[in-house]
């Protein structure tokens, strides 16, 4: 996809708030692809503006990305539902302890897919405002710029839409516990506790393995639970955060990437894995190196 050159100081500039400005659309969205889309159409509208009248970048950059979300929501287009699976390439994986970025902080500790089914059933602008106040603290005065409402009337809607996330009596799922999960299955898959499987797997989970001869789909608890030897054998590998979601990257002697997991949880269950071990489809990601 093409966009803003390295060399150019404007480019640089949008380069260091990409990251906020992705997590932004995509947790008004819900899809890492519109996401990267409507980044993509705020640096071609930076690059027709005239920069010396923008005062505050970071501002001006949200905004756009707030109204061009906005009209893709009231557009009532089809979002694109885009898997785990088909983001292969487009990961954004970083060690758990090093330096994250903003957005991977507030996509892992934040509630995950139950939050993202009752932010679907929000209003449009109900949804903007939470997501832009609530979970990036953006000001009312700026969110009612985009709305074309007052402070007021946004803080108004914004406190509509925070009680009706409420009302969902919505579990804790913060990142904390969600890597305890993944943990505590990996810990179960290495040495083989069956029953502890069971107890951390949705019944309807979906783990798809990545290999040089394709992808390989097991669907259901005891399935997953009887196949989970691949994911135990990564347990000794390094917790990463890949996309908001918690993982474990592992490295072969030599510094070659042997495989790379990625889990879903919700609420205390997993109800997804990813399993990279092909080594061609590991060589096009970003992966860190070891450590």
């Amino acid at each position: 996809m093409p966009g803003p050159h390295p060399t150019d100081p404007i480019a640089d500039a949008f380069e260091s708030h990409r990251d906020r400005l992705r997590a932004v659309a995509h947790r008004v969205l819900g899809s890492q692809a519109d996401a990267e889309d409507v980044v993509q159409e705020a640096w071609l509208r930076l690059s027709r503006q005239d920069t010396d009248t923008i005062h505050n970048l970071g501002g001006w950059l949200t905004t756009v990305v707030g109204r061009i979300s906005l009209d893709a929501l009231r557009s009532g287009r089809p979002r694109r539902e885009v898997s785990l699976d088909d983001e292969l390439t487009a990961f954004t994986v970083t060690l758990d302890d090093a330096p994250a970025p903003e957005e991977l902080v507030l996509l892992g500790d934040s509630v995950g897919l139950a939050l993202l089914t009752v932010l679907d059933s929000l209003r449009p602008d109900e949804r903007l405002a939470f997501v832009l106040h609530d979970v990036f603290a953006v000001p009312f005065a700026e969110i009612g710029t985009i709305l074309g409402k007052s402070a007021d009337a946004t803080k108004m809607l914004t406190s509509r839409a925070r009680r009706k996330v409420q009302a969902a009596q919505l579990p804790e799922c913060d990142g904390r516990r969600q890597r305890e999960v993944v943990h505590a299955f990996l810990g179960a898959a290495r040495d083989g506790r069956f029953e502890e499987l069971l107890q951390v797997l949705h019944p309807e989970v979906k783990f798809t393995v990545h290999t040089p001869n394709g992808p390989f789909v097991t669907l259901g608890a005891t399935e997953v639970a009887t196949r989970a030897q691949v994911a135990g054998s990564a347990a000794r590998g390094h917790a990463v955060t890949v996309n908001g979601h918690p993982g474990v990257v592992s490295w072969s002697e030599d510094g070659a990437p042997l495989s790379l997991l990625a889990f879903t949880v919700a609420c205390g269950r997993i109800t997804a894995i990813t399993a990279v071990i092909d080594p061609a489809k590991l060589a096009l990601m970003d992966l860190p190196t070891p450590v």
